[in-house]
């Protein structure tokens, strides 16, 4: 079965990239009838808030991306123990003593005489005394993975195409700390095993940590605990969506103006938004599509493309006016002002570009409306329209054929007058549609009001 998952850090509040990386897993997966998941990864215990995990759930929740289950790393800790004395036991993660400073000052010493700033695995050469002299003095190790140089990293990337690494030009990472907390790369590798995750799709800024996870995931395999895990393949499949930009570049969890709270604040269908960002970097057009079946049935990772894929406000904003002019009735009857049926809601529509807008439209209805000024002869000619207002099945066309006849006007001075009598403005909704709503009372009194009588 196809198996996606999203795995944000909950040190912040999910922003639009985040929210393309989770759509798109979970197109993948109701793509192919499979599973969308959700992974906390919340082993930094020290930034990880409670409140950002309340705010994920509910942003993917406003979006429409509900998962069909949902983990959380606090709760593995055990699992990525047993994982970390399999590697130990089969002799891939080794412990380390140095300090960051000193880290830092090799990195520096290798640039400076042009060579890759990768760690250099001294600690391997460390004797069983120098070790413990360095616990003795109360110096406890961080621990590597040791990775592979024997032969070339290599994978079939779903966006990106055939994908080789030198395992030699990368640096041995960091798995765990000296204090026993976990980095990413362990547990993630651990996580996508025993969750069954068959896809991995996220930014191309995790390629390297791609190659690296892949001998993650061929180490505990061969040294059998993936094999218990019940996995049936070495790795999943990855794909890698090119980085999405903004007018400033790189999108960051610190772009808060970007993020489902500043959507929401600006009346933003969620629609919209998943309308943009499932096909922003392909190659298929953006259009306001709300059936997520069709967008859905469209997805293809054939048709991502390598260049960054650049967010734009006003074409969300663009989106978000046509979306609002599809929603039926029913999909926002609890959202519109008293009294607004299906009639009115068909009568405004076209005029919103959200539906928050609709309670100042109804106004023209419920009134009240100031009318401008008007000259004694539009004040006549208002006169003569009240007299001529007869109420049948389409009261607007009657009143317009009937003083098109008596007065000879004709085009913007026949139409235009009646309107700013009406409703106070020189546009908005169809008057075919919008005057039945006003009723034939208030549109006599408003009339007469205009004409000065």
């Amino acid at each position: 079965m196809t198996t996606t998952r999203f795995a944000p850090s909950p040190t912040g509040r999910l922003h639009v990239g985040n929210i393309r990386t989770a759509l798109h897993n979970w197109m993948l997966a109701r793509k192919n009838g499979g599973r969308f998941l959700l992974r906390i990864d919340d082993t930094d215990a020290e930034r990880s808030r409670e409140e950002y995990v309340d705010a994920i759930r509910a942003d993917l929740a406003w979006l429409g991306l509900e998962p069909d289950g949902e983990q959380r790393q606090s709760a593995r800790l055990n699992l990525y123990e047993a994982a970390f004395e399999t590697l130990r036991a089969a002799g891939r993660v080794y412990p380390c003593y140095e300090t960051a400073q000193e880290l830092d000052l090799k990195r520096k010493i290798q640039l400076g005489r042009g060579l890759p700033p990768i760690y250099d695995r001294a600690a391997l050469d460390m004797t069983d005394a120098a070790r413990n002299a360095k616990e003795a003095e109360g110096i406890a190790p961080h621990w590597r993975f040791m990775l592979d140089h024997s032969e070339p990293i290599a994978w079939d990337d779903g966006v990106r195409g055939a994908q080789k690494f030198d395992a030699a030009t990368l640096s041995d990472p960091v798995v765990r700390r000296a204090d026993g907390s976990w980095l990413y790369m362990l547990p993630s590798a651990v996580d996508d095993i025993d969750m069954g995750v068959s896809h991995v799709l996220r930014g191309e800024d995790h390629v390297s940590n791609t190659a690296v996870q892949i001998q993650m995931f061929t180490a505990l395999h061969a040294a059998g605990f993936a094999a218990a895990k019940g996995a049936a393949k070495t790795h999943p499949d990855f794909a890698h969506e090119a980085l999405l930009v903004g007018r400033e570049g790189k999108l960051s969890k610190r772009l808060g103006s970007l993020g489902c709270d500043a959507f929401r604040e600006r009346r933003i269908e969620p629609e919209a938004v998943i309308a943009l960002l499932a096909r922003l970097g392909t190659s298929l057009p953006v259009e306001p599509i709300a059936d997520r079946a069709r967008l859905v049935e469209s997805f293809d990772l054939a048709t991502f493309g390598r260049a960054p894929a650049k967010f734009d406000d006003a074409e969300l904003d663009r989106l978000n006016t046509a979306i609002v002019h599809q929603m039926a009735f029913a999909e926002v009857a609890h959202r519109l002002p008293e009294g607004m049926d299906e009639a009115g809601w068909h009568a405004i529509r076209p005029n919103l570009s959200q539906v928050a807008e609709a309670g100042e439209w109804w106004r023209l209805v419920t009134g009240p409306v100031e009318p401008p000024e008007f000259s004694q002869e539009d004040r006549a000619y208002l006169s003569e329209a009240v007299g001529a207002l007869s109420w049948g099945d389409d009261p607007w066309r009657g009143l317009t054929d009937a003083l098109k006849e008596s007065t000879g006007r004709k085009g913007k001075p026949l139409f235009l007058p009646l309107r700013q009598a009406l409703t106070g403005l020189d546009h908005g909704p169809d008057m075919g549609e919008l005057l039945p709503l006003i009723g034939e009372v208030r549109a006599r009194e408003r009339l007469a009001r205009a004409a000065g009588e």
